[in-house]
């Protein structure tokens, strides 16, 4: 029993410790955690607004890089279709400058083989003219010197 009397009188010496710890805690609970757990809180406010805020910056900033990158493709599909128009308007340009060409070098053929066809026939006019007269020359001088080689007699024909 005394011990229980013991246990008694320590647990009658323990209370105003117990009572002084439990206002300890309460002033502490109010006068630092409170404001502690209050700034936490607004602290994680904070950064949630921020995240939220940080994730609506990238998805404008995605949409706006998504608005570019479009607009870049359609730029660039104008340039190419430009590019392609005058590439073909070149071409054009092109191929209808070397059909003149053809026509214009067609045209010359056409009248150096005109002007070679009469040159051919004036040729051969001129030939044939001269050819007998040739004979004749030829034939003369074949036969002269014969007949002056070997003379014949006046009666002989």
């Amino acid at each position: 029993m005394e011990i229980l009397k013991q246990l008694g009188d320590l647990f009658l010496a323990a209370v105003p410790t117990a009572i002084i710890v439990f206002l300890f805690y309460l002033f502490l609970r109010w006068a630092f955690f409170g404001p502690l757990e209050h700034v936490i809180e607004e602290r994680s406010k904070r950064i949630q607004g921020a995240r939220f805020e940080a994730e609506e910056l990238r998805k404008n900033a995605q949409e706006k890089m998504r608005a570019y990158q479009e607009a870049l493709r359609k730029a660039r599909g104008e340039i190419f279709r430009h590019q392609e128009t005058l590439r073909r308007a070149a071409l054009d340009e092109r191929s209808a400058a070397l059909q003149q060409a053809r026509v214009r070098a067609n045209d010359a053929i056409q009248q150096a083989k005109v002007r070679i066809g009469a040159e051919i026939e004036a040729a051969r006019a001129e030939l044939d003219s001269s050819t007998a007269q040739l004979a004749e020359q030829i034939a003369r001088t074949i036969l002269q010197p014969e007949a002056q080689m070997h003379p014949r007699p006046a009666g002989e024909v």
